[in-house]
This record gives C-alpha cells, sequence and structure tokens, in this order.
C-alpha cells in the first residue's frame, strides 16, 4: 500500500490509535485491518473470508468509508456513522435535548442535520410563561457556540446542517445570517424551498409567511423579493444553499412513513428524524484500464468493488454502536447506505476526457447507472441472504423487490477520504493543478500538485522546470500557449469551467443517485449575483435536491487556495 505524505500525515493526526501520552500505536495497515475485522464481524459465516476481502477493498484504496467508520471502528462503543438527522420540536425541552444529543454525536465524529421551522418566530408569545419567543436563530446561535466547544472525535470540528423552510416567518433573518463573515462558522444552511415557492418567484407575485403554532399569515412579501435576498447573500457568503423539498420527498422511497424535512451536514443525504446514514466512496481513479495512450473504465474492478462496498456498509449498520435508542431503530427500520464515488476528474483526465464536454456527462450518467444497478442487486441478494429492511413493505420496492437497504446510493463531498486516497474530491473538478490545503489539519497547511497532471505532463515529455514554476505560481496551464489545446481541456480547472457544466455533472449523477448528490459549483470572484439566481433556478428546473454554489474568496477562510504555493504570503 502506498499513501501519498499528505495521507500519512492526515492519519497520523486524526485516524491512528494513539496511546494516553498522545503517541501514535498503530500503522495504515493495522488500521485498515482493524476496520476489516470489525465490519466483517457482522457476518453470519465465512467472517474471515469477508475480512480478508473487506481489508483488500481498503488497503487497494479502492474503497473508503466515511471517517468515523475509519477512526472508531473497533473501539470501545464505537460509533461508525457520518451523518444523523434531529428533530428540534417547539419547546425548550426538546431544543436542549436535542443540543444534548447533538453534543454526543459530534463527539463521536458525526455531523448533524436540523429543520428548524417548527419553532415558533421570533416575538411571538410563549403561553406558559407570558413571554415572548427567541425565534429560531437564537437557537441556531446556541448550537453552534455549542459545536465549537465539542470537537468531533476529539479530532475536528463538528458540522452541522441548519433548515428553516421560505415560509417561515424568520426566513429573512435566517437568509441574512452570516453576513457578518465569521458568524455561525459551524453551520451549513439552507432555506427549505417548495415548488409553490418557485413558481410563485417565475410567476413574480406574493409569497406568503405563516407563523408554525398559529398557522396564520404573519406577514405577505414580494416572492421575488425573497428570492433576491437568498441569491445576494448566497453570492456574498456562500450561505444559504437550497434544499428542495419537493423533490426529495417525491423520489422518498419509504414516503408512506411520512415526510423528509431535513438533510445531513452536506446535503447529500435527506433522512427522517433520528435516522443516520453509513457513506463510503469507490476512487474512481483506481477503476482504469491504461491501454496505449488512451484508457477505458475497468467495468470489472469496478462491479467486484461495488459488490464488497455494499457489504461492507451494511455490515456497518449492524457492527454500529447506537448513541441512542430511537436512532438505532430509525436506522434499522431502513437500512440506508450511501455508496458513492471519489476521483471522476482524475478518472476523466486519466481517459484524456474534458470534464466541460458532453462525454463526460454521457459517461458519469453510463457510469453512475452502474453504481446504482450493481447496488441494487447486491442489495436484493443480502435481503435473501439476511432479510428484506423492517420498512420494506412501506416501500417503493414492495411488493416485487425485496431489498436490504431503502437506499444505496449518495454522493458525498469525500474530504478527508479523498486524501487518504490521494484522487479528486467526488464529482468535482480538480480545483487546481497545485494548491495549498488549509485548514483540514488546524494550522497545517498541505501543497498539493495533482499526481495524474504530473504523471500526464511527464508521458507527454511537457514537464519542464518552466512549467513547473507556472503551474506553482498559477495553479493552472491555460494561459501557457505552447502547451497543446486538447490537454489544456483536459486539465481546466473549477473556477475554468462554466457553471453550466458544474450542474450538469450534478443532474447526470443525480439521475441514478438515490439520496442526493452533494457538489459545490465554485464560481469566479467576478460572477455576478444575476449568475447565481440562474444557477439556482436552474438546479430547480434540472429536479436536483440541493445546490450550493461558492464564489471564490467569498469566505475569509477558504480551505482550498489555488494561488501562488510558492510565494505563500500573497494567499
Amino acid at each position: 500500500m502506498k499513501l501519498s505524505k499528505n495521507a500519512q500525515q492526515l492519519l497520523k493526526a486524526r485516524y491512528l490509535l494513539k496511546n494516553t501520552e498522545g503517541d501514535v500505536i498503530e500503522t495504515p495497515e493495522q488500521l485498515f485491518k482493524r476496520v476489516a475485522k470489525h465490519v466483517a464481524s457482522a457476518e453470519n459465516e465465512d467472517k474471515e473470508k469477508w475480512e480478508v476481502r473487506f481489508n483488500n477493498l481498503l488497503t487497494n484504496l479502492y474503497f473508503l468509508p466515511n471517517s468515523p467508520t475509519l477512526m472508531n471502528a473497533g473501539m470501545h462503543s464505537g460509533q461508525l456513522s457520518a451523518c444523523f438527522v434531529l428533530p428540534v420540536e417547539d419547546s425548550l425541552s426538546s431544543i436542549f435535548t436535542t443540543l444534548k444529543n447533538t453534543a454526543m454525536i459530534h463527539q463521536s465524529g458525526g455531523g448533524t442535520g436540523y429543520n428548524f421551522s417548527k419553532l415558533r418566530p421570533h416575538g411571538d408569545i410563549v403561553t406558559s410563561s407570558g413571554g415572548f419567543s427567541s425565534g429560531p436563530m437564537a437557537f441556531i446561535k446556541i448550537y453552534d457556540t455549542a459545536t465549537e466547544h465539542v470537537r468531533q472525535g476529539g479530532k475536528r470540528r463538528g458540522a452541522n446542517m441548519g433548515i428553516l423552510n421560505v415560509d417561515h416567518p424568520d426566513i429573512e433573518a435566517f437568509i441574512l445570517a452570516k453576513t457578518k463573515g465569521e458568524a455561525l462558522h459551524n453551520f451549513n444552511l439552507s432555506v427549505g424551498i417548495t415548488d409553490d415557492f418557485m413558481k410563485t418567484v417565475q410567476q413574480g407575485t406574493d409569497w406568503k409567511l405563516i407563523n408554525p403554532r398559529t398557522k396564520k399569515i404573519t406577514k405577505t412579501i414580494k416572492a421575488k423579493k425573497l428570492w433576491n435576498e437568498i441569491v445576494s447573500q448566497a453570492w456574498a457568503t456562500g450561505d444559504p444553499g437550497l434544499i428542495f423539498l419537493d423533490t426529495i420527498n417525491k423520489h422518498n422511497p419509504v414516503a408512506e412513513i411520512g415526510k423528509i424535512q431535513s438533510t445531513n451536514p452536506c446535503g447529500e443525504v435527506p433522512l427522517f428524524e433520528y435516522e443516520s446514514c453509513n457513506l463510503g466512496s469507490i476512487n474512481l481513479s483506481k477503476m482504469v484500464k491504461l491501454e496505449g495512450d488512451r484508457g477505458e473504465v475497468d467495468w470489472r474492478v469496478l462491479g467486484n468493488a461495488i459488490g464488497v462496498a455494499v457489504r461492507f456498509l451494511d455490515n456497518v449498520i449492524s457492527a454500529n454502536h447506537y448513541l441512542l435508542p430511537q436512532i438505532e431503530q430509525e436506522t434499522k427500520s431502513n437500512r440506508k447506505i450511501g455508496l458513492g464515488i471519489m476521483g471522476w476528474a482524475e478518472l476523466l483526465a486519466l481517459l484524456n476526457i474534458p470534464y466541460a464536454s458532453d462525454e463526460a456527462i454521457s459517461l458519469g450518467e453510463k457510469l453512475m447507472k452502474f453504481v446504482q444497478e450493481k447496488s441494487y442487486e447486491v442489495s436484493a441478494e443480502l435481503a435473501k441472504e439476511h432479510e428484506v429492511f423492517p420498512n420494506w413493505e412501506k416501500s417503493v420496492f414492495y411488493p416485487n423487490k425485496p431489498m436490504r437497504n431503502a437506499t444505496c446510493n449518495s454522493i458525498a463531498p469525500t474530504g478527508s477520504i479523498s486524501v487518504i486516497a490521494d484522487t479528486s474530491y467526488s464529482i468535482e473538478p480538480l480545483y487546481a493543478l497545485a494548491f495549498r490545503r488549509v485548514g483540514i489539519l488546524e494550522n497545517q497547511t498541505q501543497m498539493e500538485i495533482n499526481p495524474v497532471f504530473l504523471s500526464k505532463m511527464r508521458e507527454l515529455g511537457l514537464w519542464t522546470d518552466e512549467v513547473k514554476d507556472e503551474v506553482l505560481a498559477a495553479g493552472s496551464i491555460q494561459h501557457l500557449e505552447y502547451i497543446p489545446k486538447e490537454i489544456r481541456r483536459v486539465f481546466e480547472t473549477s473556477l475554468e469551467i462554466p457553471w453550466e457544466y458544474h450542474l450538469r455533472h450534478q443532474q447526470a449523477f443525480q439521475k441514478f443517485t438515490d439520496n442526493a448528490v452533494s457538489k459545490t459549483i465554485n464560481l469566479s470572484k467576478s460572477t455576478t449575483i444575476e449568475t447565481v439566481s440562474d444557477i439556482y433556478m436552474t438546479a430547480w428546473k434540472y429536479g436536483l435536491k440541493g445546490i450550493t454554489v461558492y464564489r471564490d474568496g467569498s469566505k475569509a477562510n477558504q480551505v482550498l487556495q489555488a494561488c501562488h504555493l510558492n510565494k505563500s504570503a500573497n494567499c
């Protein structure tokens, strides 16, 4: 197993076991063996066979599970899930019970999502005391402060998704919550959007804000005004994103149980209250057969990896330690898993396909269709071997398709696990050909030149000191006219790719993803507010479940910085 320097640094800081003095007492090989052994312990028979298969999957870096599984598997009371949704009811008792549960989840390495729309608005009457309500924003701030002081698994800060529905009386305060850059930096904020609201924006008519306690209209506002506030803030700060609740519920596989109102922190898993989900991603940069100067997807290796990975993730549900009985009950009732991918941009580069091309979009659809079909096949086999998930009779699969899992696929952002696998994030384009990664390890900085780019340039005899200096300074080769145009197209970076292609990639993968797709539409600093409006509207028309934009430089602490690696003071 060959790990990059950045991967080793990250594993040592966060994942490898340490003794009471803080010294590392585990190697990466031992880490993967620990995880494989624990996950295989959920097997009824052939435990050793599956331990070997799981271990091979991990050590070849064909697949990696979400961080809590890597950190906690095989540990006493090891909590293995990444994603949780918790209820926030309109009572002080519920709000602070959920806050306590949040602290426990964050301490174990998980992230949490909530919809705050049941809370009565700011200034509303509190009949029990005769006082007035603080409103959702006050409690979101309390949750944010608590998160600041409870690190995930003692290793990273907690992550939250805060949703407020677009008809809540406090929606304008919510939209403007991050106007001051330092506010709520432990929260992603998204507005819960309905189809009715989007149609009202298109028609330019009035929109009603409704008190969730009394169900009465408290205010009427031009829908377009609210829309403009949303897109202006997204342009200025990256928040709020949008969660399309009607689209999510249209594709809810167990709709008979109720409506889904929230997602995990990055939006890729819509969940019921108290439900958790286990994620993992296939490393596509390892799924290529190279023949001459043109490669192709190795469908056989990919199919085998999916088969073992789906079984791995289903086992995690059984081998998991649950922090609350309600979470165990909800999670085991639906047995949702989220197998996704990482290394998509590197796969395209290995195949000499530009990200901004129709060829990339159609391959994305073909590939994700394959991932979903194979995942469903394995889930159906597991249902025969064990049993269907308990809510199967209330699901879209009943009565013709026995399934072990209510959902099989999610496209997660794959932040840390992409670094371990030494590949590109999720389905994102290459952020830059060389960049600084700031803040992933507290105050440490990681430098990176993309390895696929490097080997391609060497293979073509184009890697010179001059090119190296230019790439380190700019993170791009688009200005280097002596490099052939077709090579420059293959290595266009995130900010050089038109937003339309970012969105079309998200659409292509969403078509065959039963949960959702976490994708950030990275935009250049010069992008206009009107463009953000177009992106958000197009995302809804495309049937996406959520949308997030990030305009370069709109946050003070930016994790990825494509600038002047050799003159870092300029960043």
